[in-house]
């Protein structure tokens, strides 16, 4: 990789491996909770008043948990980030994503439950959960710490509060229930430490006649849903409505009850199944989300990749692309092959500086460019000067460039034109000589720093038997063991006539060289590694 000169860049949340930060289950958006809060502390009421000292009743009215809003927040954001999907390919293979332990029913956690990292050990529905994290809590296992269930009963029946008095989680604490008349009140109550939403479907919608409601039954469910996404939710329906119940479900509550046919224990263990059900359904569509996303990346990246143009052409042609960003399989490195109508076979490698999505994207640009000049008859200092009218044009600061090699193999395959703008020669082995450099000592400069710059065309004699090796300077900047020392022209000439010498080639030459020069370095290389070979066999 060239050495780009020194600039500030944004590194993009791909790149650095940061994933998005999201909310976690069960709470709304930052921008509303503050103004929700202050309301929710002056109509929050508690089934532990009558039996719970003043302090607990105090600390109930104030949040009840002083980490259930600010310190969640940046948890959860860490256990995004640190949950993202890692997508490490090697060598141009994308790996899938596993999604095992994941389902749709309730989680048995061993203390708490991680919204957006993977959820293991699925349980049948109904299960006891053993202890429920603050909406959006990035601690996990036995030791995380536990916060009393949040409910938010929307009843317009005043005689449906005493049900819940006295309610106890898995842990014996009583379960803290906010009671709203209505939708208006609830939203005001829906505050992001509320865990589940008990509703009663038969309320009517804010803003809509009777008749308009009677068109849809669920119409007040929809409502809820919209307004709290993330928050899971049980429907309350009269006794013997299980076909609206059910239909309650399909529309997207985690389960629905009688209202008449309550009870302590029934209702405690239909929240928490509802709170970790919607946990479980959160995990697995984020990670059916990641995997559907990196699914669509591999292709694009894959796409973008060049597909030779040897149709006719008696020359072999192997390649092998690594590149230094993880979770990707493009970087800023990029070669194409063509053959032009007259049996010439142009041949050309290069490599931006940097290897940053941006510089994969720019390599793709001017990788099309040269395809397309070339196609068009351009070649040498010709071709070369308008590649650089394009990265000029299409680079986003102007400290940007790129080092290209190009080779124009005749038709009769034995001799050719090399031009070099700032790039490593081409390696070249013959059956009657070791192999060696083509000559670089009119090598011009990078495209991108010198406007109106020359670059000569040398021709260069290749006999009837050769194999031509174009690549970048990611394959000899790796470092030989634990010094300073780096591989460099020489050592890779060295290794590659050493393997010559063993019978390989083509592709298994490649690959070789590849992973030779990663074991010196220890371990993966930091920049991007492209190898062209081209061989002429009689």
């Amino acid at each position: 990789m060239p050495v780009p000169v020194p600039r500030q860049r944004a590194i993009p949340a791909v790149e650095s491996g940061q994933a998005q930060a999201v909310h976690a289950v069960g709470g709304p958006s930052e921008e509303e909770a503050g103004r929700r809060e202050e309301q929710a502390c002056r109509t929050e009421t508690t089934v532990a008043n009558d039996a719970a000292p003043s302090g607990a009743h105090h600390d109930a009215r104030d949040g009840a948990h002083p980490h259930a809003r600010g310190d969640a927040r940046g948890d959860a954001q860490r256990s995004t980030r640190d949950g993202a999907l890692n997508v490490a390919p090697a060598d141009g293979v994308h790996p899938g994503v596993s999604t095992a332990g994941v389902g749709t029913a309730g989680v048995t956690t061993a203390g708490a439950s991680t919204a957006g990292a993977s959820t293991a050990g699925v349980s049948a529905p109904g299960v006891a959960v053993t202890g429920v994290t603050a909406p959006g809590a990035g601690a996990t296992g036995a030791g995380a710490a536990h916060v009393p269930l949040t409910l938010l009963l929307i009843e317009d029946d005043p005689t449906a509060a005493p049900i819940f008095r006295d309610l106890p989680d898995s842990d014996g604490r009583p379960i803290r229930v906010r009671t709203a008349r209505n939708l208006t009140e609830a939203e005001r109550l829906l505050t992001d430490d509320v865990h589940c939403i008990l509703l009663d479907i038969a309320l009517p919608v804010p803003g809509r006649t009777s008749a308009a409601a009677g068109d849809d039954e669920l119409a007040v469910l929809r409502h809820v849903l919209r307004l709290a996404p993330r928050h899971a939710v049980l429907a309350l329906t009269a006794s013997g409505d299980a076909e609206r119940g059910a239909e309650a479900v399909r529309v997207g509550a985690q389960d629905y009850l009688f209202k008449d046919e309550l009870d302590g224990r029934l209702l405690s263990r239909a929240i928490r199944y509802a709170v970790e059900r919607k946990r479980s359904d959160t995990a697995e569509r984020r990670l059916a989300e990641g995997k559907l996303r990196a699914q669509e990346n591999a292709r694009l990246e894959r796409g973008l990749l060049p597909t030779p143009l040897l149709e006719g052409s008696p020359l072999r042609f192997a390649a092998r692309y690594r590149p230094g960003r993880s979770r990707a399989l493009l970087g800023g490195d990029f070669y194409d092959t063509v053959r032009t109508p007259d049996g010439t076979v142009h041949a050309m490698i290069g490599d931006v500086c940097g290897h940053g999505p941006d510089e994969a994207a720019l390599g793709v640009e001017l990788r099309i460019a040269w395809r397309a000049l070339t196609l068009a008859g351009l070649c040498g200092d010709q071709l070369l000067n308008t590649l650089q009218q394009v990265l000029e044009h299409e680079r986003d600061d102007d400290e940007i460039f790129a080092t290209l090699c190009t080779v124009d193999i005749a038709p009769d395959g034995r001799r050719a034109g090399l031009c070099l703008a700032g790039h490593p020669a081409p390696l070249i082995a013959r059956p009657d000589r070791p192999a060696r450099l083509l000559p670089y000592d009119n090598n011009g400069p990078a495209l991108g720093l010198l406007p109106g710059a020359r670059w000569p065309r040398m021709q260069v004699e290749l006999g009837a038997e050769w194999s031509l090796m174009l690549y970048t300077d990611g394959l000899i900047e790796g470092r030989i063991g634990e010094g300073r020392e780096r591989l460099g022209q020489d050592g890779m000439v060295e290794m590659i006539r050493r393997q010559l010498a063993e019978g390989l080639s083509g592709e298994a030459l490649l690959r070789a060289a590849v992973s030779e020069v990663r074991e010196l370095n220890g371990g993966e290389l930091t920049d991007d590694v492209a190898v062209v070979l081209l061989d002429r066999v009689p």
